[in-house]
């Protein structure tokens, strides 16, 4: 791979769509085949054996994948005891919110006082790889916690910048889809649901009435909105960085892209003003769940969904719509190439323990165990084999992983793009619930105040 195609964010993202086609193939393949066979100081190099790690605690720092943080503790803590068990390392776990997660790692990798091991966003490895806080994963330390090509190359591919040792290892993979009420569009006599952004417009005017809205965001989410926003702008042919990776974020493509996403709140009316102040990821699925919205664009949501009450026979999911029309220079991308990494800090004094514990959380029962509680996806192939991700809402996960995801920017400063456009999106939405008109002027303002932090810290 030459340096322009390392640099060059849709050459990836077509990269990765095609390795996860192939790993998606391959994964049915051996279903198939298993199925017809059997139904915080200085790092130490320390031994990777359990019997040398015995005894030892380390400090894990998971992301909130549950209904609640409460319901984190609850899915992860017989894994970690069964890990415990396993090689006499204990844990010592800390859920942390995802509006607070982010800016926990940043200064953690400022002040070196960080956990053993944690969970980042993949959108965030490549500028967290970039500080140089955490361990490299290279091939020997991939053959240790037990690589033997059963990572989804795309899920492995997003955990840094490419020609890089990864800085980290997948655990769960995701992608954004359509979820819609079943029982709400047939009251509204909705046949089908939205396949285009303006059929989403229109059913969601339809099924907005009363206390019921059309559609449920969790807008004041800055990872939210950026992930939205680089799908929408990807929609409209724009680029939100310059071939030398220099934000560039006032354009006509971005405006349009942004301008439309925070109208379905304002001009659309679609979307409950309530719903700028959302932010901790759950306030819209427990929306959803509770019918006072139809439709919400989220992640493998069904275990939660559960949770709070909503029985899968009660919604579908589609892929998130895209224009009826291509914009000029518009690509078919509906999703980020989504999911979360495990990590090691670099100064860890329990390496040993810290990989072995890589090892057990990526095995194929944890993966499948840890999988089947949040519903997302396995990152291992090894872990499909169990009927639990093979349902219809699966298969369209998997078919947007594999066909039209796209990957945020591979870039040193991604996690400050994310940051700084998920507060611009959040103003902008608070400016429509206030009523104020979303304009280009106003959404270019925002934009160029985005575009100034950035360029400002260098």
């Amino acid at each position: 791979m030459n340096a322009s195609q390392r640099t060059h964010r849709y050459t990836r993202k077509r990269e990765y769509t095609r390795k996860y086609r192939s790993a998606f193939v391959a994964v049915a393949a051996a279903v198939a085949l298993l199925a017809a066979a059997c139904g915080s100081g200085s790092s130490k190099s320390d031994a990777g054996s359990s019997g040398s790690v015995s005894g030892q605690t380390i400090t894990y720092w998971a992301s909130d994948q549950g209904s609640s943080i409460a319901d984190d503790v609850k899915v992860l803590t017989p894994e970690l005891n069964a890990f415990t068990a396993q090689t006499g390392v204990k844990v010592k776990l800390e859920v942390i919110g995802w509006a607070d997660l982010l800016n926990r790692v940043l200064a953690a990798t400022t002040s070196g006082q960080g956990p053993d091991v944690l969970n980042i966003g993949n959108t965030w490895s490549a500028s967290l790889q970039a500080s140089g806080a955490f361990l490299p994963i290279t091939p020997a330390i991939m053959s240790q916690i037990g690589d033997t090509g059963r990572f989804l190359p795309g899920a492995l591919a997003a955990t840094g910048a490419a020609g890089k040792d990864p800085v980290g290892v997948p655990i769960y993979s995701t992608a954004y889809g359509l979820y819609y009420n079943k029982a709400e569009f047939a009251a509204a006599g909705i046949t089908k649901p939205p396949a285009t952004w303006e059929d989403l417009v229109a059913d969601g005017k339809l099924l907005t009435t009363g206390s019921q809205w059309g559609l449920t965001l969790e807008a004041a989410s800055p990872t939210e909105n950026s992930h939205h926003a680089f799908v929408f702008d990807e929609q409209q042919g724009g680029n939100w960085f310059d071939s030398s990776n220099n934000p560039n974020f006032v354009t006509p493509q971005n405006t349009a892209a942004i301008e439309d996403f925070v109208n379905l709140m304002g001009s659309d009316k679609i979307v409950n003003p309530s719903d700028a102040a959302n932010s901790n990821g759950t306030e819209a699925l427990q929306e959803f769940a509770a019918g006072k919205a139809a439709m919400l664009m989220w992640q493998p949501a069904g275990a939660n969904l559960q949770k709070y009450g909503m029985q899968p026979s009660a919604y579908g999911v589609v892929p998130v719509p895209f224009p009826a029309t291509t914009p000029s220079g518009g690509r078919h991308v509906d999703s980020i190439v989504g999911g979360i990494n495990l990590s090691v800090f670099a100064n860890t004094k329990h390496k040993a323990a810290s990989l072995a514990f890589l090892k057990f959380m990526t095995s194929a029962s944890t993966e499948t165990a840890l999988n089947k509680a949040y519903g997302s996806l396995p990152s291992v192939t090894d872990a499909y084999t169990d009927p639990a991700f093979q349902t219809a809402d699966d298969k369209v996960f998997q078919s947007v992983l594999a066909s039209s995801a796209g990957s945020m920017p591979e870039i040193a400063k991604e996690s400050e793009f994310q940051t700084v456009i998920g507060a611009a999106l959040k103003h902008l939405f608070a400016d429509a619930a206030g009523g104020k008109q979303i304009t280009d002027s106003l959404v270019n303002a925002e934009l160029t105040t985005a575009q100034q932090t950035m360029q400002a810290s260098g």
